[in-house]
């Protein structure tokens, strides 16, 4: 690492290196690609798979088994760009122990063919769906405009396969998702779906509640998929703040020795200089002194201070003759694991989803990202397994608040979306749990280990299982769900429940920057208002249960987070393997009981923001303090009415309200709910007196 080198990881996690990820079965299957051929006969697949956990090859090998075995006519498969296409080029599976091979006839690849998505490829598409030819490949666009103009119905009795599927959404604007939903309503297709991010993020659901019941859902885990790596141990996500222009600093995070891919800022980003084309010549020139282009390859050749020749392939230059020579360069299957044919990949728009160099040790990102996806993807270049690559790392780097800053407002805010970001990072990289009401009947589970005591019938145990990555945690007076669609949200979509919690800005501003806000409210207020509106269709019961178990597994995670950070102080390399998992078995050995109770005492953004304060200058930290402090108000309705549904639930535990001169500050916060609503109400029926109303 350079020196001077501010970045502050706001995680950094260890993982086992079992090497067992990468290690294929007769078929030639590695551990996700086999879970996702089991489940073949379905006719309704979700895959949530990390990046480079090989979900291309899964749907060759589930696409090929419906196609021979299970009586579908044809497979189209569905990619969000072009250059995507190419990941299903001919594969010969034969090789390796499967029954046949994937090929792909070259007309039929039209992600290699000229032309507009809703010309002549559409036509193509008419062609194929007449043929007797079983395999084709094209872009989501040409696949709306091929529905568009065939209709459903042409598309009866195929596999329709979409690879990147967080690029869909329930909305009714998206029209591959409006198009999906017609192919589930007639029930004449398979589908399989394909992903590697674990939440929408954004904004809405990828599918609605009742068609997302009819998938079959195969989860993979970034847990384990990094833990199962034979050379990766190490993975740091982190932000840096700097001052100024980010091309002053960069050398501050950026090691010129480590492969690194840096996405330059959005040209209408705050960090952004205005000047793509100026910005790529500042960093080259930060990085050293150019020594020209190298000719077969459109990359510049920079020499470095230590004398190397560094190797920077520049995709933002907007000459399209350039920039196709230097991606074509990068593609170059020859090179694919030349570790020396490129150092530095400088990009905007590219090298995101789909792009594969193995060799990248470190995703540098300037400016924040809208897209909590696309963060989740971008990080995912990064974590390949490749020979000699120990440690991974993502850094985020962010304008720090300036005393003249124009815009306060967007600063602070995009300083709260960056910790969000990283939050939500920190659960996907976490292993999956599986919360357990405590009980004394309860005992150990078949696969599962549970530490050198073994199950514990009088204490709360955590169970961990190294070959599916769940994390089994007891935890006294948890609701557990009962509905189905209750037990899938709190088996499958907690990230999705988290996402929405970090992104909510009056929980992340309270959290973080009220020295007086209540863990309670956050964890059961706030959080209780995203489920309700979230999930409407739960009974209150439900709803209560996915709450616990979405608030146990951040608040957890983050516990297990300040074990390991505090471990590690001073120290280059982490303490342990699995320092998560090893985090959270310290913390509920530690607490005499773990129960839902403690786990709503629990500040979710305290330990985060113990690492703004490292990584942000304290007058920018006071700064942005200030600001938020600024804009704080009283208790909104909605905050007071759900205070006071709190209220009666304390009530009809104990035998009386809240006091508000209690000096528990829950039970006095309850209270002040209490009397915020009655105001409300004498408000309204003053105003209604008057021939008025009040917005409530």
């Amino acid at each position: 690492m350079t020196k001077g080198n501010k970045s502050i990881p706001s995680i950094s996690v260890s993982y086992g290196t079992k090497g067992n990820s990468t290690k294929a079965n007769e078929l030639g299957m590695r551990p996700m690609q086999e879970r996702a051929y089991e489940r073949r006969g379905e006719q309704y697949l979700l895959i949530k798979s990390p990046p480079a956990s090989g979900k291309s090859r899964a749907l060759m090998f589930i696409a090929l088994d419906k196609l021979l075995n299970q009586g579908l006519k044809q497979a189209i498969i569905v990619v969000p760009e072009k250059s995507i296409g190419s990941s299903f080029n001919d594969e010969p599976l034969s090789d390796f122990g499967f029954w046949t091979d994937w090929s792909v006839e070259p007309k039929w690849n039209l992600c290699n063919a000229p032309g507009s998505d809703n010309g002549g490829k559409v036509n193509s598409v008419g062609k194929f769906l007449e043929s007797d030819d079983k395999i084709l490949i094209c872009t989501h666009a040409t696949f709306r405009f091929s529905v568009d103009k065939f209709g459903v119905e042409a598309f009866d009795n195929r596999l329709i396969a979409v690879d990147e599927f967080h690029h869909v959404s329930a909305n009714p604007d998206n029209k591959l998702g409006l198009h999906l939903g017609q192919f589930i309503n007639r029930d004449r297709v398979h589908i399989v779906a394909m992903t590697g991010s674990y939440f929408r993020g954004d904004a809405e659901a990828v599918l609605g509640p009742e068609d997302e019941l009819k998938f079959d859902t195969i989860t993979y885990t970034y847990y384990e998929q990094l833990n199962g790596y034979e050379y990766l141990k190490q993975l740091d996500i982190g932000y840096f703040f700097y001052s100024g222009s980010y091309t002053d600093d960069i050398l501050k995070v950026l090691d010129p020795t480590e492969k690194t891919i840096i996405h330059i800022p959005n040209v209408n980003s705050r960090e952004s200089t205005k000047d793509k084309i100026r910005e790529v010549e500042y960093i080259i020139e930060e990085l050293g002194e150019w020594q020209g282009t190298d000719s077969s390859t459109g990359f510049q050749l920079v020499k470095s201070p230590g004398g190397k020749i560094l190797r920077i392939a520049d995709l933002v230059d907007d000459e399209p003759t350039k920039r196709d020579r230097v991606a074509a360069a990068l593609k170059d299957p020859a090179h694919k694991n030349n570790r020396d044919h490129v150092d530095v990949i400088i990009a905007l728009g590219m090298a995101k989803e789909g792009f594969d160099w193995i060799w990248c040790e470190h995703a540098l990102t300037v400016g924040y990202r809208a897209s909590l996806t696309e963060v989740v993807q971008i990080i995912g270049r990064a974590t390949r397994d490749a020979p000699g690559k120990s440690r991974a790392r993502f850094t985020n780097l962010i304008a720090e608040l300036d005393a003249s800053e124009q815009s306060v407002t967007e600063a602070v805010n995009d300083t709260l979306k960056a910790i969000a970001s990283s939050l939500l990072m920190e659960q996907v990289l976490a292993p999956r749990f599986e919360f357990k009401q405590k009980n004394p009947k309860n005992g150990p589970d078949q696969g599962f280990d549970y530490g050198d005591g073994g199950y514990d019938p009088a204490a709360s145990n955590v169970g961990i299982n190294h070959e599916t990555g769940q994390l089994q945690i007891e935890i006294n007076g948890l609701f557990e769900p009962k509905s189905e669609e209750a037990v899938r949200i709190c088996r499958e979509d907690l990230n999705e429940v988290i996402a929405k919690f970090v992104q909510d800005k009056t929980t992340v501003e309270r959290g973080m920057f009220d020295e007086e806000v209540i863990p309670e409210e956050l964890n059961q207020v706030r959080m209780g208002k995203i489920i309700q509106e979230k999930y409407p269709d739960l009974d209150v019961e439900d709803q209560e249960a996915v709450r616990q178990h979405a608030i146990a597994a951040l608040n957890l995670t983050q516990q297990a987070k300040q074990t390991v950070l505090h471990s590690r102080e001073g120290k280059s390399e982490p303490v342990t393997n699995n320092s998560l998992i090893d985090g959270v078995r310290k913390f509920v050995m530690d607490v005499r009981e773990l129960d839902i109770d403690l786990i709503d005492r629990i500040n979710p953004f305290s330990e985060a923001y113990a690492v703004l304060a490292k990584a942000m200058s304290e007058e920018s930290l006071k700064q942005v303090a200030s600001a938020i402090a600024g804009r704080r108000v009283n208790i909104p309705y909605d905050e007071a009415r759900a205070l006071t549904e709190r209220a009666l639930k304390f009530k009809k535990e104990r035998g009386r309200l809240p006091d508000i001169s209690a000096q528990d500050p829950w039970e006095k916060r309850m209270a002040e709910g209490i009397a915020a609503l009655k105001r409300y109400r004498a408000q309204q029926q003053a105003a209604e007196s008057a021939g008025g109303d009040i917005n409530g």
